[in-house]
């Protein structure tokens, strides 16, 4: 039994939720209502992000309840009469909680401060600033690329009569190589710091295809590079041609996202032969499909994360993106997910590669949701919703928000435009500027 007492107070408060890097210090402080003889304690799991990662793993794995390994108490010193003091090294990427609590001269019972743990997220180092993110879609780099459109008229109306008959038309394709190419004009010129791909596995090219490419998002393989991204050569497969990119990004002091839609499949992919139980069916057998603001994905199969094996599958392919030297993820429609699933995921990926940074897609779905996977299943950023306000009442009203998230659960990335939008320069070269500015000018 632990007593409590309203007047003691901890300072961060109980219940609080705070965002650090690592490299940052954490310091704690208890103050009491009057002097008093006895100790003050803080009890923690920060240091123990390992622990922490085995426990979740097992609870999934081996069905065993965790137990709080980690956590312990660290002693605080007496600053005076009233108050103790105590700072801790941040040196762990991860979700921590810490609280506090003093124990009278000749007593074994603690007296707590009122409230649940104050939660600490810690970040890697790199994340504290300067990453401005170039956003790639491969194929429109090379022969697709703005101006290098080479069909006649001519040729324009004849596959548009193959479009109409159900030929698939499929023009030639930008590839990693030619990505590379603008690599000194991407991080040298512009001076990003993380290019982030759109997906790049391989997508359904006849039926269920959206589009004249199909839709990057309908994935055929979660592990697989589309062919159609890399250059015809026998001495490099299109996986060592990906790789080639990772190489040309990492010698440029800079990192590699890329962007995986768990939530789904696309229309017959691998996982419908393997495991054809992990989709979700309607009571007629109907395979359902995600969807948002009211619109249905029909090129997509939806995935069902009550299966743990799943879980084990899914952490299985970012490990297998980490070890190809991929930094980090955006996780399409990741909001969809289970923060329990999440957690794991996160867990096994960070065992081995504790900088993997996870970007949460979460538009469309709750605040509530993305703050959870933000601070519980230790997501790092969320992308903000600011590219789609644009008045100044809208922008107002959003920002406070996308700001308390950053200053406690994780950082909200500000993108000037996304591919679910029109181009800003469809607009003007002014507009472009001006939406720029103003995410970079409210960037955390």
């Amino acid at each position: 039994m632990m007593t409590q007492n309203t007047q003691i107070v901890q300072d961060p408060a109980p219940g609080a939720r705070i965002l650090r890097f690592c490299g940052d210090r954490l310091t704690l402080t208890l103050e009491l209502p009057q002097s008093e003889s006895g100790t003050a304690w803080v009890r923690t799991n920060i240091g123990h992000a390992k622990i922490v990662r085995e426990e979740i793993i097992r609870e999934v794995e081996k069905n065993e309840t965790p137990l709080g390994r980690a956590w312990f108490d660290i002693p605080m010193q007496r600053i005076d009469e009233r108050r103790f003091e105590a700072t801790l090294p941040l040196c762990e990427v991860g979700h921590f909680e810490a609280k506090c609590y003093f124990l009278k001269a000749g007593e074994v019972q603690p007296t707590w401060p009122p409230g649940p743990n104050a939660a600490i997220n810690v970040e890697s180092a790199d994340a504290c600033c300067a990453n401005i993110i170039y956003n790639a879609f491969v194929r429109q780099f090379g022969p697709n690329v703005v101006g290098a459109e080479t069909l006649t008229t001519a040729g324009r109306e004849i596959i548009g009569e193959l479009d109409e008959t159900g030929y698939t038309v499929i023009p030639p394709s930008g590839t990693f190589r030619d990505l590379i190419i603008k690599l000194d004009f991407i991080l040298g010129e512009l001076g990003c710091r993380i290019l982030m791909l759109l997906p790049i596995h391989p997508t359904p090219t006849t039926y269920g295809r959206m589009g004249r490419f199909g839709s990057p998002y309908a994935a055929l393989s979660f592990t697989a590079v589309d062919p159609a991204l890399a250059q015809f050569d026998p001495r490099a497969t299109p996986l060592e041609q990906f790789i080639e990119l990772v190489d040309a990004i990492h010698q440029r002091n800079a990192r590699i996202f890329i962007d995986i839609a768990i939530n789904h499949t696309g229309w017959a992919a691998g996982l419908h032969e393997s495991h054809p139980r992990w989709l979700v069916r309607g009571p007629e057998g109907k395979i359902e499909v995600p969807g948002a603001w009211g619109v249905d994905w029909e090129d997509l199969t939806k995935l069902d994360y009550r299966h743990k094996d799943l879980w084990r599958y899914m952490a299985d392919v970012f490990l297998t993106w980490c070890n190809r030297g991929v930094d980090g993820f955006r996780c399409d429609a990741g909001y969809m997910i289970p923060v329990m699933a999440w957690k794991y995921m996160i867990a096994k990926v960070r065992d081995q590669y504790p900088d993997t940074t996870f970007l949460l897609e979460g538009l469309g779905g709750k605040i509530s949701v993305t703050r959870d996977l933000l601070n519980i299943a230790n997501l790092n950023w969320a992308y903000s919703e600011l590219f789609q306000n644009y008045e100044r009442g809208q922008i107002e009203n959003y920002l406070p928000e996308a700001i308390g998230i950053s200053n406690s659960d994780g950082i909200t990335i500000n993108f000037a435009e996304t591919h679910d939008n029109p181009r800003l320069a469809s607009h003007s070269k002014r507009y472009v500027r001006m939406r720029t500015a103003l995410c970079a000018l409210s960037s955390h």
